[in-house]
């Protein structure tokens, strides 16, 4: 039976189980390939634990942590009302396939329609095929105003 439940990074079983699956992912090839610092996983509970924009959700078999969601509000200036991106979607490898991405993302939707957001947001690799698949079958499509203009590109500078 999968369970989704609201992160509590001031809860140590969720702050243990949030910092195993982001690191699992970040060791994926999807995530980059490297696990995360030890300063990263020392510092990044209590920052986000703070910080007022930051929405996750953990999913468990029976009491297993299984996988998790991200997400941070934003702004849309066109249509003047929040926005919530999901920064990063983690299965477990040895759970996929089973729902738990579906039902991640259904919840991160309740949680905008919950906070007036006007649309859900997210980045993916192109060669991602699974993860595209899976958010096509959620309602996700790409980001374009006028097909004449293209599809929008996320593009980044690290500081």
């Amino acid at each position: 039976m999968l369970r989704i439940e609201p992160t509590d990074l001031h809860r140590p079983a969720h702050a243990s189980a949030f910092v195993a699956l982001l690191d699992h992912y970040a060791r994926d090839p999807m995530g980059g390939g490297a696990g995360l610092t030890a300063a990263v996983k020392d510092t990044l509970p209590a920052r986000l634990a703070e910080h007022p924009a930051f929405v996750s959700f953990l999913a468990f078999a029976a009491d297993e942590a299984v996988g998790l969601i991200n997400c941070f509000e934003g702004f849309s200036t066109f249509k003047a009302r929040p926005l919530l991106n999901i920064h990063d979607i983690a299965v477990h490898a040895a759970h996929r396939g089973r729902g738990v991405g579906q039902a991640l993302l259904a919840a991160a939707e309740d949680a905008a329609r919950a906070r007036g957001c006007c649309k859900l947001t997210l980045e993916v690799l192109s060669n991602n095929h699974p993860a595209l698949a899976a958010y096509a079958r959620a309602g996700f499509a790409p980001y374009q105003l006028d097909p004449a203009a293209g599809q929008a590109l996320f593009l980044q500078k690290w500081l």
